[in-house]
């Protein structure tokens, strides 16, 4: 078969991703999440015990969820077995659950990781109860989305749940260090284009090495400058979903800026939302609602202007419209704020 690849000029074996030979083999490698993975977070107690329970990892992709399953079953001796919710069904849940209670019984305890578990359906997780119940199995499920909202509650009561957070730019800029060091070369990068890179990963540990890898595959040493790393990249769309999770946290982000008189912020989450496709009339009604509820009297010119914004974005439509949101989110986050007439009203 070699024989084969040789003739026709390719290698038996395609090389293995960056991502993948990064992959740590230990908890202290892991890029990120601290909080939980530290000597007096709650996973690395758990890890440094030998003693897990099952739990729910919730966090947006690229942040290290299935690594970090791979790991605990690696530090607690446990046997790791994975199934996809997009790609199993009863079947493949059946059979993983026979598996386990066999190892159970040689003396051997099971990790079944489930990634993307809010895919399943109701009655789907409802299945895992007896076998998380009878210590089958360490269930760790992996997840985008709320778990209040997702998964049965029948579930969470017997899993905790923990939050995985963004990759900050700390954390991405070590990465970036390790993908160097294992490729033996820098990037071909400016400082200024490798602060670029970085935002455009918008926290996501994988697809920043994605983008690595294609860097490195050009084979130039002249640094590109940012302009061109966008060109050369084509810049994606950061993380948004209208009717999900993401929603909430842009919205929340900036309420939040507007409310703590943080202008660069608040002009930021808003081109984060207008980017990834939100209604402007929604933006529009949110900062009417602001204007009301944390600007009030101290500054009542607020209310006025986020209704001219609104009548300027129907005038004007998209995307010269948006210039108004965005004069009126900055005048907005440097009022000055009150929110006696809400607190009274309420």
């Amino acid at each position: 078969m070699s024989d084969l690849f040789q003739a026709a000029g390719l290698t038996p074996h395609a090389p293995t991703p960056l991502a993948e030979r990064l992959r740590p083999q230990t908890l202290g490698e892991v890029v990120g999440q601290e909080h939980l993975l530290g000597p007096e977070g709650p996973i690395g107690r758990m890890a440094a015990a030998q003693r897990l329970a099952s739990m729910i990892l919730w966090g947006p992709p690229g942040t290290g969820k299935t690594t970090i399953a791979r790991l605990l079953a690696k530090a607690g001796g446990y046997e790791f077995q994975q199934i996809s919710a997009v790609f199993s069904g009863v079947a493949d849940l059946k059979k993983a659950f026979e598996q386990a209670r066999g190892r159970r019984l040689a003396g051997q305890s099971t990790l079944l990781f489930v990634d993307e578990i809010h895919r399943f359906n109701r009655a789907q997780q409802d299945g895992f109860l007896p076998f998380v119940e009878e210590g089958v199995i360490t269930l760790v499920g992996a997840t985008t989305e709320n778990p209040s909202f997702e998964l049965n509650g029948a579930l969470l009561s017997r899993c905790q749940v923990f939050v995985l957070k963004r990759l900050d730019e700390e954390a991405l800029e070590a990465l970036l260090a390790k993908a160097e060091a294992v490729e033996g070369r820098k990037l071909p990068l400016d400082s200024e284009a490798r602060f670029t890179l970085i935002a455009m990963a918008d926290g996501d540990g994988r697809y920043l090495l994605t983008l690595t890898e294609t860097l490195l595959s050009i084979g130039t040493d002249t640094p590109l400058n940012a302009v061109q790393l966008g060109q050369f990249l084509q810049k994606r769309r950061p993380a948004y979903d209208k009717n999900r999770e993401e929603h909430y946290n842009l919205v929340s982000a900036l309420h939040k800026s507007v409310r703590g008189s943080d202008p660069d912020a608040a002009l930021y989450w808003l081109a984060r939302m207008l980017e990834g496709g939100e209604d402007p009339l929604f933006i529009a009604r949110r900062l009417v609602r602001m204007a009301s509820e944390d600007i009030g009297a101290a500054d009542p010119l607020s209310l006025l202007l986020t209704t001219a914004a609104k009548d300027a974005f129907d005038f004007l439509g998209s995307p010269e419209g948006e210039l108004a949101l965005a004069q009126c989110v900055v005048h907005m986050a440097s009022a000055p704020k009150s929110n006696a007439v809400y607190t009274a009203f309420k």
